[in-house]
């Protein structure tokens, strides 16, 4: 029910697929990534505190986004660093997936509805590099 894509040591995304339903609070990602992604799932009746965040400054050096997929199939293709395509996996609606490194290309294959989470703001062609090459042929 949980992904790992990694190459070279480092963690380029986490998949966490629809079907997931355990209980209690569940962080998949580690303490030093600027993106975290857990899951919650809590009976009727449990209560989390009414709280506020407080300011804490954090460095923010690369991008990384959170897509959930609402409906249709999303392939990723997982490149890494230096642009070289890796491997690629399929979304389903419902499906969460955390791009923490390396690059990425998509495919609708069905009409899609995603929602997207990042650092910002968006600086636009400043943000991202593209990758030149070939990728899946699939």
């Amino acid at each position: 029910m949980i992904e790992r894509i990694e190459c070279a040591g480092d963690l380029l995304a986490l998949i966490v697929r629809s079907g997931f339903r355990e209980p209690g609070v569940h962080f998949f990602t580690p303490g030093h990534l600027s993106q975290q992604l857990a899951y919650m799932r809590h009976p009727a009746g449990h209560a989390i505190a009414a709280h506020v965040h407080n300011p804490v400054a954090r460095a923010v050096l690369h991008t990384q986004e959170v897509l959930l997929l609402r409906r249709g199939r999303l392939r990723v293709d997982f490149y890494t660093k230096a642009g070289a395509y890796l491997e690629s996996r399929v979304l389903e609606a419902g499906d969460v997936i955390l791009l923490a490194s390396g690059g990425h290309g998509f495919e609708a294959l069905d009409e899609i509805e995603m929602i997207e989470v990042k650092q910002g703001p968006y600086t636009g062609g400043a943000d991202k590099s593209l990758i030149g090459g070939a990728g899946p042929t699939a």
